[in-house]
């Protein structure tokens, strides 16, 4: 007689393998790249020194790589233990302390120096022709999915195997065999086939529930290419040249006609390095400004009639639930958060994607981790306690105080 109990378990094991694998690829799809764009970016680049040195070989810098990553976790405590190079680094910068990041691990700040090393230095990117965009990161949940099912099937011949096996031995030994139960009738098959379902319906289920609203990697095409890269990137153009409101109130206004024609009344061709679509397409740089003349009704060589400009009609990318409140200007103006933080390297980016997923989840990590900068920002003066208790040494300043700890999480904070 077939061993039901034991094909149950077989195919119970191999269908917990397979959710299993698809949880493990969601657990670790924060490679590299995203921690550095994450946590590094808003103060350092690869080859180019920005509020900290360029990170481009900083391993060779650092013959430990353990002080290397207690400098990480806690840079002013490491300060403390009177390392020459650390100190020399602090000096170097004017004496500004490097942002601590104590959750990071170790093999968080190994998968950034990896990753930092994959970056090509400026010029010696050449892209082949027709594939501008960079590779798409590897998924391998499918492959996953094929071996547990070789697996499932692989338990299942050898339990048919085991079967007839036992059949034969019966018939030796004289003892009648049992017809088996059909398997669709089989109430311990209907019983695992119910549960199964239940399992994975509702993975799915509240997997699909859960991104309801979310648009993370939302990359829609504009009515003109505008490369980040190569205007707040290449030309080293300020975000809030072009997005003053971020920084004096709620929302970060959009452009107008006239903020681009302030440039582009002198510049009328593309000159500089090629750029590409996301689909491998060469874009034709002079093209695009001919069609930002076509909305500013300007012909170049003459006097321009600001009144003749009709708005671009640009696809809006990062949008939150009417019932969420955020202002800009209290994260970049009193916070001091870096655009990086929320948009991602938006300085490498040609095609702007939205970088996070803008979830509540999200949003409150940031606040539990991030530190309040005391330190001369009138914003927070208000908060005398911690003032006083900073300069007695009642709160540690290597550790500060988080957004958390003056009501960063509380519920009427962002909602309405």
């Amino acid at each position: 007689m077939i061993s039901y109990r034991r094909i149950s378990k077989a195919v119970l094991l191999s269908s917990l393998l397979f959710l299993g694998a698809s949880f493990a690829m969601t657990a670790t799809a924060q490679d590299g790249k995203t921690l550095f764009s994450t946590n590094c970016a808003s103060c350092h680049a690869v080859h180019k020194k920005l509020t900290g040195p360029a990170l481009a070989g900083v391993e060779d810098r650092w013959p430990d790589k353990a002080k290397l990553h207690a400098w990480v976790k806690n840079s002013a405590a490491f300060l403390k233990t009177g390392d020459t190079y650390a100190n020399n680094l602090y000096v170097e910068f004017n004496k500004t302390s490097m942002t601590q990041f104590p959750g990071l691990a170790d093999k968080d700040i190994d998968a950034i120096l990896a990753y930092i090393k994959t970056v090509p230095a400026p010029g010696s990117e050449k892209p082949a022709a027709g594939a501008g965009a960079p590779a798409a990161e590897g998924d391998n949940t499918l492959l996953f999915g094929v071996l547990s099912l070789i697996l499932a099937v692989v338990a299942l011949i050898l339990m048919q195997v085991n079967s007839n096996l036992k059949k034969l031995a019966n018939e030796r030994a004289g003892e009648p065999n049992e017809t088996p139960v059909s398997f669709w009738k089989h109430k311990s098959y209907i019983t695992l086939g119910t549960i199964l379902l239940f399992i994975v319906g509702g993975y799915l289920t509240t997997k699909g529930a859960m991104g309801l609203g979310r648009s993370q990697n939302y990359q829609p095409v504009q009515p003109i290419y505008y490369s980040h890269k190569v205007h707040a990137g290449i030309n080293q153009i300020n975000c809030l040249y072009c997005h003053g409101g971020a920084q004096e109130g709620k929302h970060s206004n959009i452009p107008s006609v006239n903020i681009c024609m302030n440039c582009h009344l002198a510049i009328n061709e593309y000159k500089g390095e090629k750029i590409y679509t996301e689909e491998g397409v060469e874009v034709n740089g002079t093209a695009e400004i001919q069609k930002l003349y076509k909305y500013a009704g300007f012909e170049f060589g003459k006097l321009w009639d600001a009144t003749q400009a009709k708005p671009i009609e640009w696809t809006r990318i990062h949008n939150l639930p009417d019932h969420v409140y955020f202002n800009h200007s209290q994260h970049v103006k009193a916070g001091k958060v870096q655009c990086q933080t929320c948009h991602g390297d938006i300085t490498k980016m040609d095609e702007v994607k939205q970088f996070a997923d803008l979830s509540m989840g999200w949003c409150i990590n940031c606040h539990r981790e991030t530190k309040v900068q005391f330190k001369d920002n009138g914003f927070y003066s208000i908060y005398e306690k911690y003032h006083q208790d900073l300069k007695s040494g009642k709160i540690d300043s290597t550790k500060g105080i988080t957004v958390e700890s003056i009501g960063g999480t509380e519920c009427q904070k962002c909602h309405y």
